[in-house]
């Protein structure tokens, strides 16, 4: 085994915020490329201000949120809003392999940093621009967080129950989607250039990523010209196909049945009550059609055991059932915790605290994992050893406020 990460030697210089961005670049730098987060205390991340904070007190090097989701990564703080700003930011492109931006379309191009110029510096080099809706086309100017990306790949209308408005996942869903196909899409660009020494345009629109999650309800559209509707917890081809209530103060189990076999395994774990010889429940299609009394059968049995006692007598019999998490319970998982997926890392500003490790692991280069930056933490750091820049060229860049400091904060508001 290798204690070297896979990534080891790339740099990838992040002009991003919030999710999407900075989650693409956390692959890398988790396996041990060299990552720069590059920031401004005039406009602060949202992550940054965004619960829950350490201590439930709002601070811009407080926040959990963006701890968890930027670790391993130097922070360097710049104001692009400068020309010095944007002078240095070139300096930052002739360093890197990698550039990441996930800004509206035309933030760069403002800044002069489009693709089209970066690539005149630096052939080589590999750009990712992510956006909502991409960089043309009649929506390509819509700014959104994943909050609004998600109802706009579909995912809201499919969403809640048949009598209600549409719903949305928790959190900004398609946030934690979209840099997936981001990351991948870095890798290959990195064998290819491996090969052949030639960079790569990449650009991703959001929306699009996330469609490929709704391919099954929109080839139903162009099939068969049906649009899908909300029917809460059911599924067609499942039945019981729920959540329950348990014992407990809001405890829930879900179970699904898929096939009659599985049906009469579901009716043994109930010690065969005489409502299951019914012949309208024998078949997927009667229990379907009877789903709403079923489901109002089985939660008078599941309100009588725990989630735990239910998950463990189905799975026992080869029924698909778990308990419905908390956080709470998936910190505690004894699954999670043997896997050591939360990490005790160690933060500048909060201390030792625990954080999610990589989504995926490598047997031969393992991960090099360590805490998130705080904002600007790094630029001295980075300024002087990665781009090689003087003392005196580092002073007088702060003195004018192009690399910014606490002293440019704004008042700060929570976030979300």
């Amino acid at each position: 085994m290798s204690k070297k990460g896979v990534f080891e030697g790339v740099k990838v210089a992040e002009f991003s915020s919030a999710v999407v961005g900075p989650l693409c670049g956390k692959y890398l730098a988790d396996y041990g490329a060299t990552a720069v987060r590059i920031e401004s205390h005039r406009r602060v991340d949202i992550l940054r201000v965004s619960s829950p904070y350490k201590g439930s007190t709002p601070h811009v090097d407080g926040s959990a949120f963006f701890s968890n989701f930027n670790t391993s990564r130097y922070s360097a703080a710049l104001d692009l809003s400068k020309p010095k700003g944007r002078e240095i930011a070139w300096r930052f492109v002739k360093w890197a392999d990698i550039m990441i931006e996930n800004f509206s379309p035309g933030v760069a191009s403002a800044w002069g940093l489009e693709y089209e110029n970066v690539r005149k510096v630096r052939p080589d080099i590999i750009y990712l621009s992510s956006s909502v809706n991409g960089s043309y086309g009649p929506h390509a100017r819509y700014k959104a967080f994943g909050t609004l990306a998600t109802p706009l790949a579909a995912m809201g209308h499919i969403i809640g129950w048949p009598d209600r408005p549409p719903s949305l996942p928790f959190d900004a869903y398609s946030d934690f989607l979209s840099p997936r196909l981001g990351a991948t899409a870095l890798l290959a660009a990195l064998l290819y250039r491996q090969r052949t020494g030639n960079g790569v345009y990449l650009e991703q629109s959001q929306t699009e990523s996330n469609l490929q999650f709704m391919a099954p309800p929109i080839m139903d559209y162009i099939i068969n010209g049906r649009i899908i509707n909300r029917n809460g917890n059911r599924l067609p081809y499942a039945a019981p196909h729920g959540v329950y209530p348990c014992q407990g103060d809001d405890r829930w189990v879900a179970i699904s049945v898929f096939t009659d076999e599985e049906w009469r395994g579901f009716c043994q774990v109930l010690r065969e009550p005489q409502w299951t010889k019914r012949p309208e429940f024998a078949t997927l299609s009667g229990r379907k059609e009877e789903e709403d009394e079923l489901d109002k059968i089985i939660a008078e049995w599941t309100i009588k055991h725990t989630a735990e006692q239910v998950e463990e007598l189905m799975q026992a019999a080869g029924i698909a059932a778990s308990v419905v998490e908390t956080n709470q319970d998936i910190f505690e998982d004894p699954q999670v915790k043997e896997r050591g997926y939360f990490r005790l890392l160690n933060h500048s500003y909060m201390g030792p605290h625990p954080c999610g490790g990589p989504s995926f692991r490598l047997s031969k280069t393992p991960d090099q994992q360590f805490g998130a930056p705080c904002l600007g933490e790094h630029s001295e750091y980075v300024y002087k050893e990665l781009l090689g820049m003087s003392d005196e060229e580092i002073a007088e860049l702060l003195i004018e406020g192009v690399i910014t400091t606490e002293a440019d904060l704004p008042q700060l508001r929570p976030g979300f």
